[in-house]
């Protein structure tokens, strides 16, 4: 129903425009796989999302990740942030989990199903220098959203501090020796003494 072509022109024409516009303003596409009103998105993933980025070609022009898009689309959002941060075009990223499931966008807090995620997460963060805005997509519906906004703060910075305490030399010798039993003691040792 739809020339996937001719609507990926219309788009990067369009922000182009506006990125053209605004040059001191920062705009920063957040992508979805689906939803539960289309099932079609003309960036459905990370790696579409950069192509469009580096279609758009602006200084300007960016990315927001949601972590439960990333696990939407099947993702390791670990690494989706070290791809978008090796460009420097991750602009914003919206901390939550969820369950993976296409088209289930949970909006659970952050940490609550895959902790040993949202380390990584915050690793990744930290190794790419993010200097952009994160904020909190979660949805209380169930629960207080005073209080479940506070306990995404208080558990972004636990996740945060314990990324901070990984030892990058031990961490480079795990990653050049593909030992997942080390990197596995490793998270386990750094949640533990952290969380």
């Amino acid at each position: 129903q739809v020339d996937y072509d001719e609507k990926w022109d219309q788009l990067v024409s369009a922000f182009q425009e506006i990125c053209d516009e605004f040059p001191s303003i920062k705009f920063s596409l957040e992508y979805k796989p689906t939803d539960e009103n289309t099932r079609f998105f003309t960036v459905p993933t990370t790696g579409a999302a950069l192509l469009f980025v580096e279609e758009v070609n602006r200084p300007n022009m960016g990315l927001t990740l949601d972590v439960g898009h990333m696990l939407m689309a099947g993702e390791n959002p670990g690494q989706s942030i070290a791809m978008v941060g090796r460009k420097n075009k991750l602009f914003g990223i919206q901390l939550n989990d969820g369950f993976t499931r296409l088209a289930a966008e949970d909006g659970l807090m952050f940490g609550s199903v895959h902790p040993s995620m949202a380390l990584e997460i915050m690793y990744q963060m930290r190794r790419t220098n993010f200097s952009g805005h994160f904020y909190f997509d979660t949805f209380p519906q169930r629960s207080d959203p005073v209080k479940e906004a506070e306990y995404n703060i208080q558990q972004a910075k636990r996740f945060w501090y314990a990324a901070c305490s990984i030892d990058e030399a031990r961490m480079k010798q795990i990653t050049d020796e593909h030992d997942a039993l080390a990197a596995l003691e490793l998270i386990n040792n750094v949640l533990w003494q952290k969380l």
